[in-house]
C-alpha cells in the first residue's frame, strides 16, 4: 500500500508538472490583419509546438502607444511587441524596455554572429527586427485609363482624379510630400530637417487637402479601394499583396516614391514573462523563421541568411521575391526611413500636423 501511494503520489506529481508546463504563456502585441496572421503561421504555431508555450496575440493600431502607457502606469500585460524601428528606438531612450541579451540570438545557419546577419545597424540593445517593410502608394487599376507613373501622380488630382487615403500620421506623409514636390529621396531628411523644408511638406499636402480619408489601421487602406471610397491611398505594402494575390482585388503598387522601414519585436519594461518572451524573440527571428513569413506576406525578412531561402507564397505558384520592398527593380527611387530623425523629431512633427488638420 504504501509503495503503491508513493507510486501515486509520483504520478500525481508528474501530471501537476506537465499542466504547469501546458500552462505556460505569453502575450504578443502585433498591428492585426493579413501581417499578425503571417507571425502565427510563421512564429506562433511553431514555437507553442516546439515548447507549450501558448501565445496569445492582441492588436493594436500602433503597438508603442499601449506599450508606453502600459508601463508608465506600472501595468505590462504584454510581453512582446511589435513596433516600428524610431518607436523602438525612443522607448529604449526613454527607459521603457528591457535590454536584451542580443548575445544569445542564434547564429546564420554558416555559424554568421546574429549581429553580422541583421541588415544594417538594426540589431539594438532593446531591439530585434524582424522585417522590412514599406509604406506605399496602391491604387485600383480600373479607377484609371492610364496607371500612375510617380509619386508625383498621387498628388496630381486633374489626371488621376478621386480620393486619396493617408496615414493619420506626420511619418512617410511629409517624405512622400516632398519627393512629390521634386526633391531627391537622398536630400528628404536634409530638407525635412529645416522649418523651410516642413512649410514645404506641408504647403504640398495642402493641395489635395480637401480630398484626403484618413487611415489608421494597417487593414483600412485595401478596404478603403475595395469600397470605392479611395481611388488611391499609402498602404503597408504586404496589406496590398495580400489584397491582390489572396483576394484577387485589382490593385497595383507603385514603388516610386516607396518609403523603407524595419519592424521589430521589443520587451516592455516589467514585461510579466520575460524569460519566455525572450525564449519566443530567439525563435522568431532566426533564419528559417524570417524566410517562412515571407510564404504569407510580403515583407522581406530582416536577416540576410533569410533572403536565399524566400521562395513562393503559401498557393505553391507565386514567386515573392519582384513582391519585395528590396527587389531592384522597386528600389529605384526608395528612401530608407530615418529613424533618428524620427526618434528626436516625432512629438513636434506630430503637434504640427495635428494643428494642420484642425485647421
Amino acid at each position: 500500500m504504501k509503495k503503491l501511494l508513493m507510486t501515486g503520489a509520483a504520478i500525481l506529481g508528474l501530471a501537476t508538472a506537465a499542466f504547469a508546463g501546458n500552462d505556460r504563456e505569453i502575450v504578443v502585441m502585433s498591428w492585426g490583419g493579413a501581417y499578425t496572421k503571417s507571425q502565427v503561421e510563421a512564429y506562433g504555431k511553431p514555437f507553442t509546438e516546439k515548447t507549450g508555450i501558448k501565445v496569445i496575440w492582441v492588436d493594436a493600431d500602433n503597438p508603442a502607444t499601449p506599450i508606453k502607457a502600459q508601463v508608465e502606469a506600472g501595468n505590462v500585460s504584454v510581453d512582446v511587441a511589435d513596433v516600428e524601428r524610431s518607436d523602438a528606438v525612443r522607448l529604449c531612450d526613454e527607459g521603457l524596455l528591457e535590454e536584451l541579451p542580443i548575445n544569445e540570438l542564434p547564429p546564420a545557419p554558416d555559424g554568421t554572429p546574429a549581429k553580422d546577419d541583421f541588415i544594417g545597424d538594426s540589431l539594438t540593445e532593446c531591439a530585434v527586427p524582424n522585417i522590412v517593410w514599406s509604406t506605399v502608394v496602391a491604387y485600383d487599376t480600373t479607377k484609371f485609363k492610364e496607371a500612375p507613373k510617380s509619386i508625383a501622380d498621387f498628388f496630381d488630382l486633374e489626371k488621376f482624379p478621386g480620393k486619396r487615403g493617408l496615414r493619420k500620421s506626420a511619418k512617410a506623409n511629409l517624405e512622400m510630400a516632398l519627393m512629390a514636390d521634386g526633391v531627391p529621396a537622398d536630400k528628404v531628411y536634409e530638407v525635412l530637417s529645416t522649418p523651410e523644408g516642413v512649410d514645404r511638406a506641408f504647403r504640398k499636402l495642402d493641395t489635395i487637402k480637401d480630398q484626403i480619408v484618413w487611415w489608421e489601421a494597417g487593414a483600412q487602406p485595401p478596404q478603403l479601394l475595395a469600397d470605392g471610397e479611395v481611388s488611391m491611398t499609402t498602404a503597408y505594402n504586404g496589406r496590398i499583396f495580400n489584397a491582390m494575390v489572396a483576394e484577387n482585388k485589382p490593385f497595383a503598387i507603385l514603388w516610386d516614391g516607396q518609403i523603407m522601414d524595419f519592424d521589430m519585436f521589443v520587451m516592455p519594461k516589467g514585461a510579466p514573462h520575460k524569460a519566455d518572451a525572450w525564449e519566443f524573440i530567439k525563435f522568431a527571428t532566426d533564419t528559417q523563421r524570417l524566410a517562412d513569413q515571407a510564404k504569407y506576406i510580403s515583407y522581406g525578412p530582416a536577416r540576410k541568411s533569410s533572403a536565399p531561402l524566400v521562395g513562393k507564397y503559401k498557393d505553391g505558384k507565386t514567386d515573392m521575391q519582384p513582391h519585395m520592398p528590396t527587389a531592384p527593380e522597386n528600389l529605384k527611387n526608395a528612401l530608407v526611413n530615418d529613424f533618428e530623425f524620427w526618434a528626436d523629431h516625432d512629438t513636434e512633427l506630430n503637434e504640427r500636423f495635428n494643428a494642420w488638420l484642425a485647421q
